[in-house]
Order: structure tokens, then sequence, then C-alpha cells
């Protein structure tokens, strides 16, 4: 089996060692699942990516993305990290100040724009593939304060209660009262497994609106123990979906809408993501998540014959 290149950035994030980290394979030609769930598990990030030829010519890339846990069809941390990692490598030639391409992923074709300034890429951004579904009831309250070590009254209420919306991957979004709230979560597992696992959207994103960066419109914390990530520190697949919850309870009557969401605080790996939607009326008709990406590293994997 020939070598494998590597890369690793750090995505949502403008310095080294914030945002989260992603490890990106250029070139994934003769790998199978099983090999790029070993290797996943060997980075032991949120997600990897393995880039191979795209189906249709007119496509840029094909991504299969990868939790430890297992394939996603859809990730946006992922997604914007790899345009930033192969136009920062030379592997996707930039077209000046803005670069269009399009990645194949399990949800179907993302459009993705690569920023530039002075020959290297800046920002990148997806556009979501999926318009925001929205979910069945969710489980109880006192269960979903009960799996994260809160109370109810930490949740808001009434048009701000806890909703699931997907863009492609599942989330359940519940608000809190405050930013104090959502720094007090600690995941239990034990009840998590018996009152969220089996959800239709069992991974969770807390919102705050009391955010502490200059300019931010909220902060969050998002959970995804069913697909061994316990915590993240930057999700563009919840932030995709977020949109559309938020769109919803937005009444201004705006046709674009825009939020900066800081992650990952609490983590140590501080993130911020640039959301937008835009609506016809109240419905939403696109969705885009981007943000600030850098290199970390590179390398080659020897793998022996397995």
């Amino acid at each position: 089996m020939p070598d494998y290149d590597f890369f690793t950035a750090d995505v949502f994030t403008e310095r080294v060692f914030g945002g989260n980290s992603l490890a990106v394979l250029p070139d994934a030609r003769g790998l199978d699942t099983h090999i790029m769930q070993l290797i996943t598990r060997e980075f032991n990030y949120s997600e990897s990516v393995f880039v191979l030829p795209p189906e249709d010519a007119t496509h840029t890339r094909r991504l299969r993305i990868f939790t430890p846990g297992g394939e996603l069809p859809f990730a946006g941390h992922p997604t914007v990290g790899t345009a930033f990692v192969l136009a920062a490598i030379g592997a996707i030639p930039l077209e000046g100040e803005l670069t269009r391409i399009v990645f194949e992923e399990g949800v179907g074709p993302v459009p993705v724009a690569i920023r530039a300034r002075e020959g290297k890429p800046t920002f990148t951004q997806l556009t979501a593939a999926k318009l925001p579904e929205f979910g069945p009831e969710p489980p109880a309250l006192e269960h979903i304060a009960a799996a994260f070590s809160l109370q109810t009254a930490d949740f808001l209420e009434g048009e701000f209660a806890p909703q699931a919306v997907s863009c492609g991957v599942p989330f359940l979004f519940a608000p809190l009262r405050s930013r104090a709230a959502l720094g007090r979560i600690r995941l239990d597992q034990a009840a998590w497994e018996r009152w969220l696992a089996d959800y239709w959207a069992p991974e969770i994103s807390f919102i705050s609106f009391d955010p502490e960066h200059p300019g931010a419109d909220l902060r969050v914390r998002v959970f995804a123990p069913g697909l061994g990530v316990p915590e993240d520190p930057a999700t563009g697949a919840a932030a995709t979906a977020m949109a559309g919850y938020l769109a919803q309870r937005d009444h201004s009557g705006a046709s674009h809408l825009h939020w900066l969401v800081e992650q990952g605080i609490e983590m140590g790996r501080p993130s911020l993501l640039e959301v937008e939607a835009d609506r016809q009326g109240q419905a939403v008709s696109a969705i885009r998540v981007g943000g600030a990406s850098v290199l970390v590293s590179s390398g080659r994997f020897s793998l022996p014959l397995l």
C-alpha cells in the first residue's frame, strides 16, 4: 500500500491551537472505508477528511468525512477546512480574490467560496446543500437537563424552547438563560444514553444570547457523544441547522440574517463562525457558514497491508 500525505489545520480560527482541529488526506485513492475509519481514530480529531476525485467532472472533489464514531454525510468544519487546505497547498488553483468550487458529499453537491489575498486563502464559506428540516417533539426538558447537569430553570421557554433541526445532520437546539449556565454544563453519559441517544437528534447544541467576544451575537456549546465527540469546539453542521432555528424565530422581516457565533471557549479552543441565512418572507432560501483556518502540520502515513 503506498504512503499517503496528510495535513492538519485548525478551522474557524486565525491562530494555531484555536478552533477545531482537522486532518485532511488530499489524495485518498486506494483507501477503503475500514482504513479510513482506523486513520480517523488514530488522529482522534472530531473529524478527518479523505479527498477523492469527483464522480461528476464539473465538481471539484469528492469528500468522505469521518468522526471517531463513523462516517458523516456532511459536516461544516471539514468542508470549509478542506477547501482551505487544498487551496493552501496548491491542489485547488485560486482564481484571484474569490474562487468558487463544489464538493461532493453524502448530502449532495456542497458549494464553497474561497476568499484569497495575495494568492493565499484567508476565508472559506460553504452553502448548505439542504435547507432546514424540523424534527419531532424533543425529549422532556427535565431529561435534557439531567443529561447535561442543568436545571430546567436554566432553559429559555416559549418561542425559544428546544427544537431539533437538520441541514444534513440533526441537532437539538436548546437556548439557555445565561452564559453562566452554559459554563455549568457537564455531560452525564449514562443520562444521555437513557434519555437522548435514541432521539431523532441525539446531538445537542446549547445556545446563550450572552456572548463574550466583541461583535459576537451568541455563544454555543455542542455535544455529539453519539458521533464519538463528547464536545466539539466548532461545529459547522450545527451552525447551518441553527440558522434555520433562529431564522424561524426572527420577526424583523429582513431578507438577510447574519450571526457571529463563538464556540469552544470552555474547551480552550476559541472559535468564531460566521453564519448567514437568506429568506423569502419567513422561508429560508439559503444558509452559509464560513470562517478562517490555519495550517498546523503535515506528514505521511506509511500504512502496512491490513
